[in-house]
């Protein structure tokens, strides 16, 4: 199903920390940034994890659509876009099964994705897109939903920016 094998770290059922409102959260490992003062260094090796199986996507889907308070989803990491064609998968599916609200975190630039045509592919599938390198000194903690100042939330429509 998935080109590349993708694998979960942790799968949150309700949290506030990953955007707004309450949101099922999954973190993917497979990240190549290594950023400094990463709070989740585990997720950058793309071992770490369980494998993602169509089972295990079933229950995800079947988890969100269970569960009438849920705001959308929110796919964070590592860096979910470490496998693009994998994530193009995943994101389609889940859109497809849940219908959703997903924002997407990535330590890429929205202008890097658009110019490359496997990432770019997943930009439709993603609803909100917070973009950029976690920048250590660039820390604040009155930032919501980022960790670095440099880091931005997009607002995506048919993978264009928007507002």
């Amino acid at each position: 199903m998935f080109p590349d094998p993708l694998k979960i770290l942790e799968a949150y059922r309700e949290t506030i920390a990953d955007g707004y409102g309450l949101r099922y959260s999954v973190y993917l490992s497979g990240c190549e940034h290594s950023c400094r003062g990463c709070h989740n260094p585990q997720s950058q090796d793309p071992q770490n994890g369980s494998l993602l199986t169509e089972e295990r996507l079933r229950q995800m889907a079947d988890d969100v659509n269970s569960n009438p308070l849920l705001d959308g989803i929110t796919l964070s990491g590592g860096d979910p876009f470490f496998f693009p064609k994998s994530l193009f998968v995943l994101l389609k599916e889940l859109k497809d099964r849940t219908n959703q609200n997903i924002w997407c975190y990535t330590g890429y630039t929205y202008e890097f994705l658009l110019a490359n045509p496997d990432y770019s592919a997943c930009l439709p599938y993603i609803d909100v897109l917070v973009d950029g390198p976690f920048v250590k000194e660039k820390l604040s903690p009155h930032l919501h939903f980022v960790g670095s100042s440099n880091q931005r939330i997009l607002k995506l429509k048919n993978g264009a920016v928007v507002e």
